[in-house]
């Protein structure tokens, strides 16, 4: 006789998970292989990675999920091979070849145009991308063979590192604010370069304050003891460690718990000097309550908030 199927419990763990993303994987196929091995309730991740690319990919589960956002809007790092002297139908390796070019460039041709692409700059998104027209990503209409027009979208090239040439293969190191597509940047490269050119590899090192040396690998998460897995997950707050921190008594922890607005101004709480977005802690235990803005005049507006055992 079969025995019946039992439904596996999902059970709440809250935290961020650095993946190392693997070639060839999607980021909803890598957030769901992980969500499963953690057995989590509640999971997300903080914006997507090429399949082609590997690299820093932050998951966050469980109360995580609710500043996810953050992560969205923050710098990208990436080291990227460029292919000079090829242009393909997307950009990278996954498409077809479109044209070849005699190369005849050398290092210091390179170091010329490198300078055109830092600080601001404008880049017109590719059709082989997500970005939706009609509620339909672009690399469907691409797929059938429709290009459409697309509007340049200002992006920002923090730093633009030569790493190495060895021809026709340019390392570079990118530091850029989100919305940057790399892949375009490689072709615009290859443009100015005059002789086109098409990303043979990427990889994403950085996303804000995260790095990828403190990663995991889905292999190394799947080798572990299940008991062992939400060891791995950073607190909650590593998605805000770049704001500064407020400490709050156990009454005013409760009243912000509620959504009020506190008037911190004359109570005995050391503020920072600046106004801006901050991250607050019950004083009596050292637990996360949430993200806030800390407004003129000392008062303390809730933003997003964080269920813990006291509430």
């Amino acid at each position: 006789m079969n025995k019946p199927n039992v439904k596996r419990v999902r059970v709440p763990v809250h935290g961020v998970l650095l993946l190392d993303k693997p070639v060839g994987w999607s980021s909803n196929d890598a957030l769901i292989r992980a969500k499963r091995l953690l057995n989590a309730q509640k999971a997300g991740h903080t914006g997507t990675l090429d399949p082609f690319a590997t690299g820093l990919l932050p998951l966050c589960f469980g109360e995580a999920t609710k500043f996810s956002h953050d992560l969205l809007e923050a710098d990208k790092t990436y080291e990227t091979t460029v292919h000079l002297g090829v242009t393909t139908t997307t950009g990278d390796t996954e498409g077809e070849v479109l044209e070849q070019r005699e190369l005849t460039v050398s290092e210091a041709d390179i170091l010329a145009v490198l300078p055109q692409f830092t600080g601001p700059i404008a880049q017109v998104p590719p059709m082989y991308s997500a970005l939706k027209r009609d509620g339909k990503p672009l690399y469907e209409y691409a797929r059938a063979g429709i290009t459409l027009e697309r509007e340049a979208r200002n992006v920002v090239i923090h730093s633009l590192e030569f790493l190495g040439y060895e021809a026709p293969f340019l390392r570079l190191r990118v530091c850029c604010s989100k919305g940057t597509y790399i892949r375009v940047l490689g072709e615009d490269i290859g443009h100015a370069l005059g002789c086109g050119a098409h990303l043979n590899a990427l990889r994403r090192t950085g996303v804000g304050s995260l790095v990828l040396s403190k990663s995991i690998t889905l292999d190394m998460l799947d080798a572990m003891p299940e008991t062992e897995r939400a060891g791995l997950l950073d607190p909650v707050d590593a998605l805000l460690s770049n704001f500064p921190a407020v400490q709050l008594t156990d009454v005013l922890a409760a009243r912000l718990l509620q959504g009020q607005r506190l008037a911190l101004a004359k109570e005995t709480v050391e503020l920072p000097a600046d106004t801006g977005r901050v991250r607050v802690y019950r004083q009596s235990d050292g637990s996360l309550l949430g993200s806030a803005q800390l407004q003129t005049g000392g008062i303390l507006a809730p933003e997003r908030l964080i269920r813990t055992e006291h509430t």
